[in-house]
């Protein structure tokens, strides 16, 4: 009877933790890289990864990798298409049955670009088509998102930069996300730049807090595709 007791008090417990909300309460963490490489004049290479963890070193949230092909309209406008693959663990705890996401992503975006007294802004437009595999099943979902960043040069070197994206889904529920971000970034080199900041990532029923470190290489390899 201790026996049964024991188990079903252990049972309750782990549905009680499953029930949970997966991680909210911890400050996890997001690791990138973003690259923007000139091939010619009016076409670009853009290049991401992302390392997200439920906390700060640990815990493995996701997976992103994303590329695509930009066209300069002019210096201040920019067209996109691109892909990304995005795998994802939807689970803070650990449980032997857990089955991975896997969404396979196709991006069409448009940037522009305005400067009002000291600030640079960047408007960003962006469609997208989810294909998910949910291990059991799969199914296929669009949304659309909008960005306005602002960024304020404190120096030739250290500067702020601040955004807040929405996430409006396509189908089911309007409300997809909205990310509010704020960070403090330095110029390395001519070329690249180091950002290290704090996103509220707020959905419908939860929010998470997220640390940010995003490191930007933007070298111009026109020189080498006309040498190849």
């Amino acid at each position: 009877m201790i026996k049964k007791i024991t188990a079903l008090m252990f049972l309750f417990g782990c549905l009680a933790v499953k029930a949970q909300q997966p991680g909210e309460d911890n400050l996890g963490a997001w690791y990138m890289y973003f690259g923007t490489n000139k091939v010619s004049e009016r076409f670009s290479i853009h290049t991401e990864a992302q390392v997200r963890l439920y906390e700060t070193t640990s815990n493995f949230n996701q997976l992103l990798l994303r590329t695509g092909l930009n066209y300069h309209i002019n210096p201040d406008a920019i067209a996109t298409m691109g892909y990304g693959y995005i795998g994802t663990d939807n689970t803070y705890y650990e449980f032997p049955e857990e089955v991975d996401s896997k969404e396979h992503r196709i991006f069409e975006q448009f940037i522009l670009k305005n400067k009002v007294w000291e600030f640079f802004f960047e408007h960003r437009y962006r469609l997208e088509q989810r294909f998910l595999d949910l291990g059991d099943v799969t199914d296929t979902q669009h949304r659309a998102r909008y960005r306005l960043q602002m960024t304020l040069p404190l120096t030739d070197t250290f500067f702020l930069n601040f955004y807040d994206e929405l996430f409006i889904n396509l189908q089911d529920d309007l409300f997809g996300q909205n990310r509010l971000y704020g960070a403090v970034g330095v110029n390395i080199t001519e070329n690249s730049s180091l950002q290290i900041g704090y996103m509220r990532n707020q959905f419908a029923n939860t929010v998470y807090d997220r640390l940010q470190v995003a490191v930007f290489f933007n070298p111009d390899l026109q020189g080498w595709f006309k040498k190849h």
